[in-house]
């Protein structure tokens, strides 16, 4: 049977920049990365859909060790995946993945400090389950299934005699050209579908429950590009990582402080786009505070200037039922349709649903409190990357891979063999994930508590993490350390 130290689990972002880290801090380690899918990249290579793109500026969602040379700050997919490949090749990375492998189940024995894991071929449901064993589990696997995502009952959906499309699942041969096309949903993925199929198609509707609030950056950082004209490559993309940081950082926090004047300020944003003809109270108004949802982000106004051009509209209504050639609104109003696009959100998934057992005992992370926002507590030697909701991804991931790497160091450094979070059950427990989306609240039984004081506490502040787990200490009341028996 195959042993590592480290056995990362999904190949995307998260997981390439986990590797990269490990390969700078620990070059000794022995390590796997099992990849379930045939090829790495993660979300930037399953979702296929046209204008698929980052809803956070590559200086923040770029890894720390590898600057974003792109004059595009707002990237589509394939530059995503290819600065992963990239990345995966530079560190050696690529060489250590186990692709179309899924880790079904982990087993703990504290007599050895083993993990031993289950693995199925993905693509051969039926082949003998593989075992391996490691001493530590990163679960870089994201928060979503990768295998479908979420659709509604839609009243009368069989009736309609047109396509019906999830993006998770878009067709390769789909062509949208001179198509009559509805997007239903008001996310991210509707907001950069819109513009992209209305470059084609006869005319694209997208059909929104309620609003988002939708703000326009440009797609170029000019700041960056004088900093890269000014200074060293590394230095010069951390500069710009901090500003970002800091500007985004300032707006969620005005969010909160003073909603109805951040409010104000995406509406005359808005308005400058759209004019006085356009209806913004009912399309782009929501009835909660900004960053009680993400905000969307829309590269050089593109969604404005399609609606403005008149290749796409935006109606704000209740689906009543579907229908032979469209659906049809509680208004009473028919949106005629080819081909329906459901952005209708994702469906929440922890750890890729793998089933865990320590010593004998099953163990569910949802009965667990999430300690400093990466692992479960009375599991051992098992951490997760978890990005923010309020700002990049890769921002959190990346200190967390940093945290896993000190916390290593001390282990050997100490002759400890494991670590486990020890419950604590004076510690308030509250909802994981503080946002008001449908996906979220869907899944939320699944998922793990996190306490209301740290080192429980589920932090959306990247300053204070950096604190926590860049300088802070790995050691605390609530981490153990031990030896095999």
């Amino acid at each position: 049977m195959n042993h590592f130290d480290m056995i990362i689990i999904g190949a995307g972002l998260s997981g390439i920049g986990a590797a990269c880290h490990l390969q700078l801090k620990h070059p000794n380690k022995s390590y796997r990365i099992i990849e379930s899918r045939e090829s790495m990249g993660g979300t930037w290579d399953l979702f296929r859909y046209p204008g698929i793109r980052s809803d956070s500026d590559m200086h923040t969602l770029g890894y720390s060790f590898k600057p974003w040379l792109s004059p595009k700050a707002i990237a589509d997919g394939p530059a995503i995946r290819d600065y992963i490949q990239e990345s995966a090749a530079e560190f050696g990375v690529d060489e250590h993945i186990e692709y179309q492998r899924k880790v079904v189940a982990a087993s703990w024995d504290s007599g050895t400090a083993r993990w031993t894991l289950s693995l199925e071929n993905s693509t051969e449901p039926d082949a003998e389950v593989e075992t391996l064993t490691c001493n530590f589990i990163y679960s870089c696997t994201g928060y979503y299934r990768y295998d479908k995502g979420y659709t509604p009952d839609f009243p009368g959906a069989d009736q309609f005699k047109g396509q019906v499309v999830h993006p998770q699942l878009w067709p390769e041969d789909l062509d949208c050209r001179g198509k009559r096309v509805v997007v239903i949903g008001s996310g991210a993925t509707a907001i950069t579908l819109v513009p992209a199929l209305a470059k084609t198609a006869e005319h694209v509707t997208m059909l929104q429950r309620s609003p988002t609030y939708v703000l326009s950056r440009p797609e170029v950082d000019a700041t960056s590009m004088k900093f890269r004209r000014w200074f060293p490559e590394q230095f010069a993309y951390d500069l710009t990582r901090w500003k970002n940081v800091t500007l985004s950082a300032l707006l969620f926090q005005a969010s909160r402080r003073y909603p109805n004047y951040v409010k104000k300020l995406i509406r005359k944003v808005v308005h400058a786009w759209m004019g006085d003809d356009f209806d913004i109270d009912t399309h782009f108004n929501p009835s909660y505070n900004p960053w009680d949802q993400r905000l969307c982000l829309v590269p050089n106004g593109d969604l404005f200037r399609s609606l403005r051009k008149g290749t796409s509209s935006i109606v704000t209504d209740h689906i009543e039922t579907f229908t032979e050639t469209g659906i049809e609104l509680k208004s009473g109003e028919l949106l005629e349709a080819d081909i329906i696009v459901t952005a209708t959100g994702l469906e929440l998934l922890l750890l890729g649903g793998m089933k865990l057992e320590v010593d004998g005992v099953e163990k569910k992370v949802s009965d667990s409190l999430t300690y400093k926002g990466m692992m479960f507590s009375g599991i051992p030697n098992l951490a997760l990357a978890a990005g923010y909701t309020n700002a990049s991804w890769t921002l959190k991931c990346d200190l967390t891979s940093n945290y896993v790497c000190r916390l290593l160091s001390y282990m050997d450094k100490n002759n400890y063999q494991y670590c486990v979070a020890n419950n604590d059950p004076s510690v308030k427990r509250l909802q994981f994930l503080d946002l008001a989306s449908g996906y979220v609240d869907r899944a939320m039984d699944q998922f793990p508590k996190q306490g209301d004081k740290s080192p429980w506490k589920l932090h959306q502040n990247y300053l204070l993490d950096i604190l926590n787990l860049r300088v802070g200490s790995v050691r605390d009341k609530a981490m153990g350390f031990y030896k095999a028996d």
